[in-house]
């Protein structure tokens, strides 16, 4: 067995696991599991491609703060890697992300500062932008910093393509969050797999892709404002109020061969049927990326091979609508089972 000198190089190399329960009988469906990096999520791998790639360029020096906006899982990745390398880190968050995130940051040492709800994505980012300016920290803008897309096309691309050598792989399905999973794999698949369709997923309620708007930006990249067609929803990271350049930029550049949106209602169930019935215990984007890619497994040729792309764990959504059927007391189901022997009775 490998020993790594530090929990960064446990990063990556996430499993690919084929689907046995859910699709068509004649098609092959596999995901990538995420949440097997060591904070749970996908975004494990831009913190670390990021903060290395400014340490390299020196625009991130010994000590100095990194301050970013995030829904929670690029917060968490990078409060560990910023734990590991000596760096204070101090993130934006909506109000109206699962407090176990927040929680989950500060408990690595990062500070989390709120910003109100209503002023959505856009909010989060624009006081991040403030504080790195008036304090000097170095802000990481996951939404526009190329080094996002660059860490996935040097490590989840080819994780990919190893694990399917010798097998075709017809669809890949994703969502685009930061659009750095989207940008950084499309365009290795385009050169190396060209025969892989690219499928995009988006929620129904903010279909900012599917809406045809195009995206008003500062001179820096970032998004001027919030965008129209959006509408709050639970696949927390999967879609921001804007349009985040990475994914314009994979836009513009024809990686999608298909857009596809999903309903809220269609994102928990795949979620709660991935755990229930594969032991795939992930969130409510996972749920969503897979919703998709069975509904591609509808219309795909006998013998397709599919592969969805799962961004995080279900431990982040406890207290979210994923798990409001799930109660902490015994049903009374339980209550009948633990009552059929005579041990440790409770009283009714």
């Amino acid at each position: 067995m490998h020993i790594h000198d530090n929990i960064l190089g446990t990063i990556g190399n996430t499993p690919v696991v084929k689907i046995n329960k859910f699709g068509p009988e004649h098609i092959n469906l596999f995901v990538k599991i995420e949440a097997f990096n060591p904070m749970g999520s996908v975004k494990d791998r831009l913190a670390l491609g990021i903060i290395e790639d400014a340490e390299k360029s020196g625009a991130l020096q010994p000590g100095q703060t990194v301050v970013e906006a995030t829904s929670g899982n690029t917060g968490i990745g990078l409060a560990m890697v910023c734990a590991q390398k000596g760096y204070p880190l101090v993130v934006t968050m909506a109000e109206s992300f699962s407090v176990e995130r927040r929680r989950l940051m500060r408990f690595l040492g990062a500070q989390v500062i709120l910003t109100p709800a209503p002023l959505k994505g856009s909010g989060m980012v624009l006081k991040a932008r403030e504080l790195a300016e008036k304090h000097g920290w170095f802000q990481t803008r996951q939404f526009e910093n190329e080094s996002n897309a660059d860490v996935h096309s040097r490590t989840t691309a080819p994780e990919i393509l190893d694990a399917f050598e010798g097998l075709q792989l017809d669809y890949w399905v994703t969502g685009y969050g930061t659009g750095g999973t989207l940008k950084g794999v499309a365009r290795v698949l385009k050169e190396k797999s060209p025969n892989t369709k690219i499928i995009v997923c988006e929620p129904e309620l903010a279909g900012l892709l599917t809406g045809g708007i195009e995206q008003k930006r500062n001179d820096d990249g970032s998004p001027a404002e919030s965008h129209p067609s959006f509408s709050p929803h639970p696949m927390q990271g999967w879609t921001p109020d804007f349009i985040p350049k990475l994914a314009d930029d994979a836009i513009d550049a024809d990686c999608a061969d298909r857009i596809l949106t999903v309903a809220n209602s269609s994102a928990l169930e795949c979620s709660r049927n991935l755990a229930q019935q594969e032991g795939i215990f992930v969130g409510i984007s996972a749920g969503g990326t897979f919703a998709a890619a069975l509904e591609v497994a509808e219309s795909a040729p006998e013998g397709s091979n599919i592969l969805a792309m799962l961004p995080d764990t279900g431990e982040r959504y406890l207290s979210t609508p994923l798990f409001e059927s799930i109660e902490a007391d015994m049903s009374e189901a339980e209550k009948e089972v633990a009552a059929s022997t005579p041990s440790c009775q409770f009283e009714s």
